[in-house]
């Protein structure tokens, strides 16, 4: 064989093997849009009874999935954004405040703690007790939060301390239970010190920012960083208890809520309300949403699907839901354990249908 057979033969040898490598790959699999169908959350844990369920109830329409996480399993939220901003576990009652003199998180003891300010005070029309936790009258938790937009001057980030679990009624809680926290920004990141009040040394945790979530989660009580939610781009809306407001300005006051439900609007999700005299969840079709204007409100659900005497879930209205691909659903809900729906509190059923593929 002379050398340009030689040579062509070669290339004829790749190009096949090639060719057969190419043929031999798997092929990408697409998992189609949900048309819609029913749902049971799973909002108890083992076995818990009545309206404060323990899970948060994490639903992603179109992949007919729901994802359950302990609403105790953390206590700080990093958002993973553009902003340097922390949220504190408002599905646990979580308070803080600002040790505003001190920057070493050693110099502050339990000397620094006073009872009253981080005992939120439930139901008290008080503006002090919102500047507890994270304002849940806001859109959504980043707008006005207990602890300050992180600074890129470490000397600005001040301590805090935090209660992991409030949202009692109670003056009185154990100062064992109250951490000690600063927060200061590593690169794009953060580095997270923390202790618990009566310590003298502290911890520190390096977190990262991770494009994919919301938020980057971490437990004081374990210790370590926790995963929570899912991929921002995974879900839709959450159903939860949370610290949540009642009222009508300027007497809004600050409560416990079961089965809220909040819009994942920083994952790009919105939502809106029809209400059935204007269309019946049975009629609604694309052609009405020339009619709809979605907002970014994570809150906009909320409590207003229910109330939690005499009929429960409120039949006069339902939801509509546009996930960040576009994909909008009509949203139902059917039964919550109230009243005569048949149901079981802390394990809601949903129906959602298909209205438009993005």
């Amino acid at each position: 064989m002379n050398k340009i057979n030689s040579m062509m033969a070669v290339a004829l040898l790749a190009f096949t093997f090639t060719a057969c490598k190419k043929d031999d790959k798997e092929p990408e699999i697409i998992v189609p849009v949900s048309d819609g169908s029913s749902m049971t959350l799973n909002g108890l844990i083992s076995n818990e009874t009545g309206s404060a369920a323990g899970n948060s109830v994490y639903i992603d329409f179109s992949a007919d999935k729901q994802t359950s996480a302990s609403r105790a399993s953390w206590t700080l939220g990093f958002n993973a954004g553009t902003d340097f901003k922390v949220v504190l576990n408002a599905h646990n009652g979580a308070s803080a405040k600002v040790i505003s003199n001190k920057t070493d998180l050693n110099a502050v003891t339990s000397a620094d703690l006073v009872q009253a300010d981080l005992v939120v005070g439930l139901g008290t029309a008080a503006e002090t007790e919102f500047a507890k936790v994270d304002d849940p009258r806001q859109n959504n938790a980043l707008v006005k939060t207990v602890i300050s937009t992180i600074s890129a001057t470490d000397s600005e980030n001040k301590v805090y301390l935090i209660n992991p679990a409030g949202g009692s009624h109670t003056a009185v809680f154990s100062p064992d239970n109250v951490y000690k926290v600063r927060i200061l920004r590593k690169g794009t990141g953060y580095t997270l010190q923390y202790a618990k009040l009566s310590a003298t040394t502290f911890s520190s945790l390096d977190i990262a920012k991770d494009a994919k979530f919301n938020y980057s989660f971490v437990s004081l009580v374990d210790n370590k960083a926790v995963s929570v939610e899912p991929e921002k781009a995974n879900w839709d809306i959450v159903w939860t208890w949370s610290l949540y407001y009642g009222g009508a300005a300027p007497s809004q006051y600050l409560y416990g809520f079961s089965d809220l439900v909040f819009t994942n609007t920083l994952g790009g999700a919105t939502s809106a309300e029809v209400l059935v005299a204007t269309k019946s969840y049975a009629d609604f079709s694309a052609s009405d949403l020339t009619n709809v204007t979605f907002s970014s409100k994570s809150n906009l659900i909320g409590e207003n699907w229910r109330v939690t005497t005499g009929t429960g879930i409120k039949t006069d209205r339902f939801y509509l839901v546009k996930d960040a691909t576009g994909n909008v659903y009509k949203l139902k809900f059917l039964s919550m354990g109230v009243g005569t729906d048949g149901g079981t509190r802390g394990k809601p059923v949903i129906e959602y249908k298909l209205v438009k593929k993005a």
